[in-house]
């Protein structure tokens, strides 16, 4: 027995030295350990933690702080295994505790964490929601898994006060060019709280599907809501589809799929606001109802790409309000959100000029013009919503021939609407596409999944500021804020889709949230590598364009010589390269610091290293010098000045061009058929020529349709060596292609290329042809 006891005595003063068997040893946590996105107002770090664990007790003080604590005891018995209570009493120690303060604003919170509890004060459920999250980002990146682990919850402990720069943070997801059902829209939600985001619009209405359920008119879904299945085919390539072959691709959403998704959203602080297209950006409705066109005439509804717009709702015909009152009653009555936004934009008003219903209401109305006509359709259609007690948004195209008296625009081309719609006293909502349009491409053109051919990095995504520099402070007051808007046309799945959103989100989120004097990308950079653990234990399905090396070349002609510069996103990174073409190793790479100069065929290979270890993408480029590097060339006719490359020897640099046809390196002519000769300085022995093209047919470049290769020694009698004919085809991306001419080994000075150009679209209009380099060997 006294054994027993002797054993028992030691055990618990192991227990007391080691600090028992619920509190782990302490681990020292700085500035760098907290890794908040959107960053906080003020954050102090004290010395200390808390740690959370089963007997910690959740204390509220009303039943709205129980629906955010509930939120907060289901992710911990989701990860951790046990159950808090949950309770109004407060009583003892180890406790979190929601504190009402009615001082605060609407999305304002304080959260203290001590050593012995943790304080989370607002004055409504945003700034609890939002104080939740905030202690989440302070814990362990499994807290947002699906799984249980194994791990000492702890809080370090701190003093945050934090709120939102502006109210409206949102995001826009196109659910019509590409369906996405109840799920992803849920899921969404979620994450959207988790990046402090406030308002969701969804893009409901397009001229390619109609996914929104109304009941009145049920052949908008049953019709409208479907199309012929051409995904097979390019986005811009896709036939005209007959009006009446059933279409069986597309999908829509119930009225009690919106309810639900609705009440998700409200629980956890985000508007839903609802976009019903008008007047254009309606083929899908029209397919279903013909007679709410100008001419009654039936169409499919379109598999893809459409311009111009011309079947839009007639002006003239009162069938098309009572039909548009009809579908807003029952939105409005599904969506409570303060606004209803009807879009307004891209409409191409021909049949309205031809249409006698049109210029019949143009008359009678004392109007001026078509974009009169669609100011009055717009102020119409506003009064109505106005009635309802609700607000109209629009696109900044609402703006043409006089906008609706108190419409909110929404500015997309460029900031210039906004500050239009600012001066005149309206709100605005600011979404440039320059910043905010995340269907762009946001890494390398090559190395990245098909999407709009723009560019829009992460970095530049940070820089965003709805305010703009030359606003009044008047002015500035009615910027309400900002979103992010990824339109869907090259987007057809849910991992799809998250590529294109995160990280660029978690940027818009800070430069939405915070105040332009704590936004620092350096920092941001830092916290964004805790936020992309995060998202794995989601499963997001993330881009990680940000870690990509990029290279920039440019060609001394004179010293005949490429300079290559380095770079990355994140400020100050480690790169290493190694030069050759044999398997990237480690032990052999070489720390970048400037610039790299090269004379002869080189193969680069690059990559970012964070802590000593390779991230990211290995990048290779091979620079290959050629005969006509650095040598005479002529062009006729002379490159469009829009297309110049960089200017005389462009072809001849031995640098080449990407899928990015902005990059600088391409020279390009509309229409017409080029002769290039090339002169290599002495009579060489020459078996190959390799013109460097580019297509894009959504932006009307295309690929030449004939490269003919003649030589001459002495300048004036050219010989035809080879000749190579390619057809037209449809192509829904940019490509790139070497068009290469391999004949018997001719001994020649003198070089003529003639390129034919495809000339005419097929769609109509002129092509396109763009070079990048004359490769000969």
């Amino acid at each position: 027995m006294k054994t027993r006891n002797t054993n028992k005595l030691l055990v618990l003063i192991m227990l007391l030295v080691l600090g028992g068997c619920n509190q782990p040893q302490e681990k020292k946590i700085t500035s760098n350990d907290i890794a908040i996105i959107p960053q906080p107002k003020k954050i102090e770090l004290l010395k200390g933690q808390f740690l959370i664990s089963g007997s910690t007790k959740v204390i509220v003080s009303n039943n709205d702080d129980k629906s955010i604590a509930d939120q907060l005891v289901h992710r911990f018995k989701t990860v951790a295994g046990f159950d808090m209570e949950i309770s109004q009493k407060v009583e003892g120690s180890n406790t979190i505790q929601f504190v009402n303060d009615k001082n605060l604003g609407k999305e304002e919170y304080r959260l203290e964490v001590l050593e012995d509890k943790a304080l989370i004060t607002a004055g409504n459920t945003g700034g609890f929601l939002y104080g939740v999250e905030t202690l989440f980002q302070l814990l362990p990146p499994e807290i947002k898994g699906n799984k249980q682990v194994d791990k000492d919850w702890i809080l370090p402990t701190v003093k945050i006060e934090d709120g939102p720069r502006f109210k409206h943070r949102g995001l826009m997801l196109d659910l019509s060019r590409h369906f996405f059902d109840k799920t992803y829209l849920l899921n969404t939600l979620d994450r959207m709280v988790m990046h402090k985001l406030n308002v969701l619009h969804l893009h409901l209405v397009d001229d390619q599907g109609w996914r929104i359920e109304i009941k009145k008119y049920p052949l908008l879904t049953k019709k409208g809501a479907w199309r012929v299945d051409q995904e097979n085919a390019p986005w811009n390539g896709r036939a005209e589809n007959d009006p009446n072959e059933k279409g069986t691709y597309g999908g829509f959403l119930s009225q009690e799929d919106i309810k639900e998704i609705i009440a998700y959203g409200q629980e956890r602080n985000i508007e839903i606001i609802p976009e019903i297209e008008m007047p254009a950006h309606v083929s899908s409705a029209i397919a279903a109802y013909p007679e709410l066109s100008c001419f009654d005439t039936p169409i499919g509804v379109p598999s893809g790409g459409l311009w111009p717009i011309t079947d839009i709702y007639c002006a003239g015909k009162e069938h098309t309000f009572s039909f548009l009152e009809d579908v807003l009653d029952e939105v409005m009555g599904l969506f409570p959100s303060k606004y209803i936004h009807i879009g307004g934009d891209e409409a191409t008003k021909t049949n309205w000029k031809k249409c006698p219903h049109c210029q019949k209401r143009i008359k009678e109305e004392d109007l001026k013009d078509v974009d009169e006509l669609q100011s009055y359709f717009v102020k119409r259609i506003e009064k109505y919503i106005n009635s309802k007690g609700r607000t109209l948004i629009g696109w900044d195209e609402i703006l043409e021939g006089g906008l609706a008296p108190k419409a909110t625009v929404m500015s997309w081309r460029g900031t210039a609407g906004g500050i239009e719609a600012a001066e005149k006293g309206h709100d605005v909502i600011m979404t440039p596409e320059s910043h905010c349009y995340f269907n762009f491409y946001q890494g390398p053109q090559d190395e990245e999944p098909l999407a709009f051919n723009a560019y829009l990095p992460l970095n530049k995504v940070y820089g965003f500021d709805p305010v703009t520099e030359n606003m009044s402070v008047d002015e500035a007051k009615h910027v309400l804020g900002g979103q992010a808007n990824l339109w869907s046309e090259y987007i057809n799945t849910p991992k799809d889709s998250e590529y294109m959103l995160y990280p660029r989100l978690s940027a818009m989120a800070e430069a939405l949230w915070s105040t332009k004097e704590i936004r620092d990308w350096e920092d941001f950079a830092r916290r964004l590598k805790k936020q992309f653990v995060r998202y794995d234990q989601l499963n997001i399905n993330y881009a990680k364009s940000a870690f990509l090396v990029t290279a920039l070349a440019s060609a001394d002609l004179a010293k005949k010589e490429v300079a290559i510069a380095l770079d990355n996103e994140f400020p100050n990174s480690d790169i290493r390269y190694v030069m050759g073409n044999e398997p990237f190793a480690d032990e052999k790479v070489i720390r970048y610091k400037e610039q790299i100069t090269v004379s002869e065929t080189t193969v680069l290979q690059a990559s970012l290293y964070e802590e000593g270890q390779r991230v990211g993408k290995i990048f290779t480029d091979t620079i290959k010098f050629h005969k006509a590097f650095a040598k005479e060339i002529t062009l006729d006719p002379l490159y469009s000045k829009s297309y110049k490359g960089v200017g005389e020897g462009t072809l001849v640099n031995v640098v080449r061009g990407s899928k990015n046809f902005h990059d600088g390196q391409w020279q390009g002519w509309l229409e017409d058929e080029v002769e290039i000769n090339i002169d290599l300085g002495d009579t060489q022995k020459v078996d190959e020529v390799i013109v460097g093209t580019l297509e894009n047919q959504g932006a009307g470049i295309y690929f030449p349709t004939s490269v003919v290769v003649y030589g001459s020694e002495n300048g004036k009698d050219f010989k035809k060596i080879d000749e190579l004919k390619r057809d037209y085809a449809i192509n829904g991306g940019a490509d790139l292609l070497d068009m290469k001419l391999n004949f018997d080994e001719t001994t020649i000075r003198y070089i003529k290329i003639k390129i034919t150009n495809l000339g005419t679209s097929p769609k109509g209009g002129g092509t396109w042809l763009f070079l990048d380099e004359i490769v000969i060997n």
